[in-house]
């Protein structure tokens, strides 16, 4: 495949630099706060969540990685979907991660108000999210070089406060922050103890073990620039070994230093498990962590939407002004399109009902997932399968759908299962309607053909 002139401004990737990127667009809010849901309906099952969620991820991007390595393409999931199966899928698939991201941005916009209120609180919550917003789309203006070294640097420092949390959590367990409630200090030596609220309870955390892998879509759009295409998959297996293994020994620690049903929804399990230790600086420090996860997962969600505007533009599933160019890497109108649903999904976020509000960005979470399900179905269609490649293909497809199903097991994530499939209908109908358009535009283009063959005859 020949690169355009944009593609070829972006700097070549090494692996390792797929592999720190894709840390950089996983690891958000969705792990640091949305652990402590998952450990509230799962106690300390929450790890196999965790465990299970990680081997799910893995095939589906090992899936999007052969797909790459067989026919690089900037448009990634959604061009496979489109080869696979026709352009109702590739435009299903691009629009319904388009919107998904878009209210998903309009949530993370909004915590990172609350965070940083944390600090300022007589400032409006409209101006933390404004500031957010334009240095986001400052980030996305830099271009691919500024986009990476943004990306890298927040990776570093998001590692770092994981593994800051490790290394007091075994100074702890050792006895050398203070005086800690000891009597937790123990593992679940029993069913009732590692699964507190049965199977139930850990069916609906796995969705929130996928969430702390989900980005993997973000790397599939960066691939195409790997010097070696064929090390996508090792990039990709190294870097959800590293996530899995960082989220298993912090999330496992800290469930070895308090009671798992001590911890709340609206607190990091982090926080809380050093809650008891008196250290002033941990509130402080894991609120600039939150901060830094979330906006370096927002610019790479704003990275992810304008490429798929942009190739969207280019199949004509959208209008062809969003493919056009600023000096050749910038696509501004695309830009300015996001620039656009991104004040309204804020606005939504500000003045809707806050649970109705949950509800919308879990059912967007879940859209994500649907995607998922697209990447599994063209790898089995446009590539020949071997009995391992089926057998892993179909426990992929297995997992996704034990996360999606399973939120139906629980009160607070019931709604948003019930919602995302409102937005898959509507999307669907949509559809329908574009293929009638398809159609006739198809047969326009066929008479014109005829008549001009009369005519040279």
């Amino acid at each position: 495949m020949k690169s355009s002139s944009a593609e070829q401004k972006e700097k070549p990737l090494q692996w390792w630099q797929l592999s720190l990127l894709g840390i950089a667009c996983t690891i958000g809010t969705g792990f640091f706060l949305g652990s402590s849901i998952a450990i509230n309906m799962a106690g300390p099952s929450v790890i196999f969540s965790y465990i299970l969620a990680a081997i799910g991820t893995y095939f589906v991007y090992e899936a999007l990685a052969k797909l790459m390595i067989n026919d690089p393409q900037k448009g990634s999931f959604r061009t496979y979907a489109k080869n696979a199966y026709g352009r109702w899928a590739g435009f299903t698939s691009g629009w319904v991660y388009f919107l998904s991201e878009m209210l998903i941005i309009g949530s993370q916009m909004t915590a990172l108000s609350i965070f940083s209120r944390f600090w300022f609180p007589n400032i409006p919550l409209w101006v933390f999210a404004t500031f957010y917003s334009i240095l986001g789309l400052l980030v996305i203006l830099m271009g691919p070089a500024g986009f990476d070294r943004v990306e890298n640097m927040l990776a570093v420092l998001k590692i770092a406060a994981i593994l800051m949390f490790i290394l007091l959590a075994v100074l702890a367990l050792f006895g050398l922050l203070g005086e800690g409630d000891t009597e937790t200090f123990r593992l679940p030596r029993s069913y009732d103890t590692l699964f507190p609220n049965g199977i139930r309870g850990l069916l609906p955390s796995l969705i929130y073990g996928f969430y702390g892998y989900a980005g993997i879509e973000i790397m599939g759009l960066l691939a195409v620039r790997l010097k070696e295409m064929n090390e996508a998959p090792k990039s990709g297996k190294i870097m959800l070994f590293l996530l899995a293994v960082i989220y298993i020994s912090s999330i496992g620690l800290a469930l070895t230093m308090v009671s798992w049903d001590t911890f709340t929804t609206e607190k990091s399990p982090f926080v809380t498990a050093l809650n008891q230790y008196n250290l002033k600086f941990v509130p402080h420090v894991f609120n600039g962590v939150f901060i830094i996860a979330g906006f370096s997962t927002m610019v790479a969600s704003l990275f992810a939407i304008i490429r798929i505007l942009v190739t969207l533009a280019e199949d004509r599933d959208a209008p062809a002004i969003l493919s056009k160019r600023v000096k050749k890497e910038i696509a501004l109108p695309a830009i300015l399109l996001t620039t656009g649903c991104i004040t309204i999904s804020i606005v939504l976020a500000l003045i809707m009902p806050g649970r109705i509000y949950e509800y919308v960005t879990t059912a967007a979470g879940l859209m994500l997932l649907y995607n998922w399900f697209f990447i599994l179905g063209s790898y089995g269609r446009i590539l020949k399968m071997t009995v391992m490649t089926n057998v892993k293909r179909i426990l992929g497809f297995s997992l996704v759908i034990l996360g999606v199903f399973g939120t139906i097991f629980h009160p607070t994530s019931r709604p948003g299962f019930f919602v995302s499939l409102g937005f898959i209908v509507v999307i669907a109908i949509i559809t329908l309607i574009m293929k009638h358009f398809w159609n006739k535009s198809n047969d326009d283009d066929s008479n014109r053909s005829t008549l001009f063959t009369k005519i040279k005859q």
